[in-house]
């Protein structure tokens, strides 16, 4: 029988403990346990969620990966093409972890109504496209179907939309000038509004519209296995860098590479930011909830001096009477876990479900609400190290007990 367990249960299970001096501060003591894990959950979901969605909306314009001609071109414009007929396309089997591969082109022309004009930039796309991410985004009509003969239907942003105060059903000019000799007529092209999506992200809504890549192909003068550059993704987003590395080495000589951490750098500089918050904040919390645990456990301590001072008199050794107390503050912890976990896991549920929470000032953080992301792993280890690394900050204070000698600890009052 482990008797320092077996003491630790009669201590906490005594009707003594219930109405003692130290009851309202053990309470305080899981409550700020219960606080601490509801803020840490939080503040991982809620940052874990942030960085998982706005990558998801860079990943949905550009893919992962690029994979284009050498052109020395700077600008998003397809100059020079790319033969479709690749050993990596469409499948792409000699890197490992390469969910899809789709062929794009891009074109940047101006759109006409009868009362203004905007800039866009035209991102042509076949019936390899990837529309799943756009499912989320679209907010009016249906998605472009560039399955059959070439059609005149288009994908645009809500932003673009008002400015051109255009509407699903709606149709319109644009017009592209040659790159190869600027001098010769614009090419004009009228294209059907069939369907409008807002990804909040404005550096993309504002500029690009999703047109059937054969346009772009017809007046770039391409062939039909000619296109701009391919889009990869892939199944595990922290190995995208790692995959590009492959790409790049699979891939013929005359060809480069791009992935989004690259090309976007100074966004996901800014989310690798939320890493940092989110270890500060749980640093804080585990502070916070330890200090509150060593000022319980002192409490308990004072409060149980004289079984202390019996114990020790019985031949118990320093270690197994600490060990009484931390088993003791072990529950406690245990209990505010439990309570913390039920309270910040149900929040997320409901935020996840219903989206109650929105930012203030939502082009900032290109999402109108704030997403929650979390899995059982992270949960599990988040609830293992809180627990471990309380009981190390109570191992100090526990030291106390080394101190108290038998004699005037059973005469205490």
């Amino acid at each position: 029988m482990n008797l320092e367990l077996f003491i630790a249960k009669r201590l906490i299970t005594g009707k003594e403990h219930k109405i003692s001096i130290s009851a309202p501060i053990i309470k305080i003591a899981i409550a700020a346990i219960a606080i601490g894990i509801v803020m840490m959950l939080i503040a991982m979901a809620t940052g874990v969620g942030l960085k998982h969605k706005i990558r998801e909306k860079v990943a949905a314009f550009n893919g992962h990966i690029q994979i284009s001609n050498y052109d020395n071109n700077t600008s998003e414009v397809s100059v020079a093409p790319v033969a479709l007929e690749q050993d990596f396309y469409p499948d792409f089997k000699d890197v490992e972890g390469i969910s899809h591969v789709q062929a794009v082109a891009t074109k940047g022309g101006i759109i006409r109504t009868a009362d203004t004009f905007e800039g866009m930039l035209a991102k042509g796309v076949g019936n390899d496209y990837n529309w799943n991410f756009f499912e989320e985004y679209l907010v009016a009509g249906r998605l472009p179907d560039y399955s059959g003969k070439l059609n005149n239907e288009v994908l645009i942003s809500r932003i673009k939309a008002n400015l051109l105060n255009l509407k699903e059903g709606d149709s319109f000019f644009a017009i592209f000038l040659k790159e190869n000799d600027p001098s010769k007529p614009p090419n004009n092209r009228k294209f059907e509004v069939v369907g409008i999506y807002d990804s909040g992200f404005e550096e993309f809504d504002r500029d690009i519209i999703f047109v059937d890549i054969r346009h772009i192909q017809r007046m770039n003068k391409w062939e039909a296995d000619e296109i701009g550059n391919f889009e990869v993704f892939v199944q595990d987003f922290d190995q995208m860098e790692e995959k590009s590395n492959e790409i790049y080495g699979k891939t013929l000589s005359n060809l480069d590479t791009q992935n989004i951490k690259s090309k976007y750098f100074r966004i996901f500089e800014w989310i690798g930011l939320f890493d940092f918050n989110i270890g500060l904040i749980i640093g804080i919390m585990i502070i916070v909830g330890g200090i509150n645990m060593i000022t319980a456990l002192l409490v308990l301590i004072l409060e149980r001096t004289q079984m202390i001072g019996v114990l020790k008199a019985l031949g118990s050794e320093d270690w197994s009477i600490r060990k009484v107390f931390l088993y003791n503050a072990a529950y406690l912890i245990g209990i505010g876990l439990l309570w913390g976990n039920g309270i910040g896991l149900t929040l997320l549920y409901l935020q996840n479900k219903f989206r109650f929470l929105k930012f203030p000032n939502p082009e900032e953080y290109y999402i109108e609400y704030i997403p929650v992301h979390m899995d059982a792993a992270t949960v599990l280890l988040l609830n293992i190290g809180v627990m471990l690394l309380c009981l190390l900050m109570l191992l100090v204070p526990s030291y106390i007990i080394t101190k108290i000698t038998p004699v005037k600890a059973i005469k205490f009052e």
